[in-house]
C-alpha cells in the first residue's frame, strides 16, 4: 500500500434517548497500491470488509459505520 486517504463524513441527530450524538458515520477511504501486482474489485472488496470488521470505530460507537471504498 502507497498511501491511503479518507472522506469521513459524521451526521449528527438524536439518539434513542433523544440525546444529541452522532448518529451516522461515512468512511469514504481510497487506498493507492504501488508496485506490478494490483488487488482486482474482489480482493479490495475483501480487504476493506475485513478492515471494517476490526474496525475500532465499527467496534466501539454506538451509531451506524458505513465504509463506501473509492476505486481509482
Amino acid at each position: 500500500m502507497d498511501s491511503y486517504e479518507d472522506q469521513a463524513e459524521g451526521v449528527m441527530g438524536k439518539n434513542a434517548q433523544g440525546k444529541t450524538a452522532m448518529t451516522k458515520v461515512t468512511l469514504r477511504p481510497l487506498v493507492v497500491f504501488g508496485g506490478a501486482k494490483q488487488p482486482d474489485k474482489a480482493q479490495l472488496d475483501a480487504l476493506h470488509h475485513a478492515a471494517h470488521a476490526e474496525c475500532f470505530i465499527a467496534n466501539s460507537v454506538l451509531s451506524a459505520v458505513v465504509c463506501e471504498p473509492r476505486l481509482l
